[in-house]
């Protein structure tokens, strides 16, 4: 039977998944980006080379066989120790189903970090139902003791309401050396890279932990429930960017747009508007109710109503009436009226 859990190169507005990953810790100072990849490995690498900003070098490294979060770091530890040579630095680690955390997120964490003089920071948030997640266990100093799997608390346990997001920061000089003492005494039979805090707690470093303001930030995608609430996250955020620059949308909860769209100001989408791919979409133009377009250009000032339309252009004033398809390929000129139940090729 295949499994139905998404996995990172699932699409959300567009893009695949870990790509938002990617941008969150693209922050200035992360001198490399590692990705560890599993079956598909070549797919993957080809996706995200394509899709990733010009200015983030990616490296890709294989886990072939999967026997969890800490085995994954430790196949990647030889190329990050490359990559850090003689520097004890941090390494930044993220799973790459959380599509929703932000770049100023990463930011605050590793000035936390560094700010603590900690071993590792691992970042946490408080929900109202933890089940399922790993709970983060604290001294009473406030350090983090250990990180416990459900599957492996016990009932005192399960009752802490901070869980783990599985992203956290570690000194490398003190990476390698913890991995090592990572066994898989646990329920899966895996390395758990959160086992790092219990291993470096009792070895006397300083283990922290910095609860998120916005539990959502790190919200992890585990099934097709959670893969639709961040997309409608992700919506809300690009609606938002949009409506501040001066685009109107007469109902944004029902305005769906991809994240490479191109809006100028005074644009007004209708409801029901479904941008998908790379439109443009050009000053004073407006789009809908329930247009469909893909990869689709429209000119300034041009009337787009309930049409569906896929790689073609649009050109200055012109309208097209509803219940119009126009095929790819297919030109509507500056100006032109376009009437009802028409379908336009190439």
């Amino acid at each position: 039977m295949r499994s139905s859990r998404p996995k990172p190169l699932h699409h959300l507005c567009g893009r695949p998944m870990v790509c938002y990953v990617l941008d969150a810790v693209g922050v200035d100072d992360v001198l490399e980006t590692v990705v560890v990849v599993g079956h598909g490995a070549t797919w993957i690498e080809k996706s995200l080379s394509e899709r990733v900003r010009l200015d983030q070098h990616l490296t890709f490294v294989e886990q072939r066989e999967q026997l969890g979060t800490g085995h994954a770091v430790s196949v990647a530890l030889p190329t990050i120790d490359d990559a850090m040579g003689d520097s004890d630095g941090d390494v930044l680690i993220v799973p790459g189903d959380a599509p929703l955390l932000r770049r100023d997120t990463i930011r605050e964490l590793l000035d936390f970090h560094r700010d603590q003089g900690a071993a590792l920071t691992l970042l946490s948030a408080t929900v109202g139902d933890p089940t399922g997640y790993g709970r983060v266990v604290r001294a009473k100093d406030g350090s983090v003791v250990r990180v416990v799997e459900e599957r492996d608390a016990t009932q005192d346990e399960r009752r802490l309401d901070e869980i783990n997001t599985a992203i956290m920061v570690v000194r490398q000089s003190l990476l390698g050396p913890a991995l090592r003492r990572v066994g898989r005494q646990n329920v899966q039979n895996e390395y758990y890279l959160t086992d790092l805090v219990g291993v470096l707690h009792d070895a006397g470093h300083l283990t922290l932990a910095l609860a998120l303001r916005d539990a959502s930030d790190a919200q992890g995608v585990n099934d097709r429930v959670q893969l639709a609430a961040a997309e409608t996250v992700l919506r809300q955020r690009v609606n938002a960017s949009w409506m501040a620059r001066g685009v109107t949308m007469w109902d944004p909860a029902h305005t769906y747009l991809d994240v490479d769209v191109e809006l100028a100001a005074e644009v007004s989408l209708l409801p029901g508007t479904v941008l998908r791919g790379h439109c443009v979409i050009a000053r004073g133009a407006q789009i809908g109710p329930h247009a469909q377009l893909s990869d689709v250009r429209v000119g300034e000032n041009a009337k787009v109503a309930m049409v569906e339309a896929t790689n073609c252009v649009i050109e200055n004033d012109a309208v097209v009436s509803s219940f119009v398809v126009l095929d790819a390929g297919a030109r509507v000129e500056a100006g032109e009226f376009v009437e009802p139940f028409t379908r336009r090729s190439l």
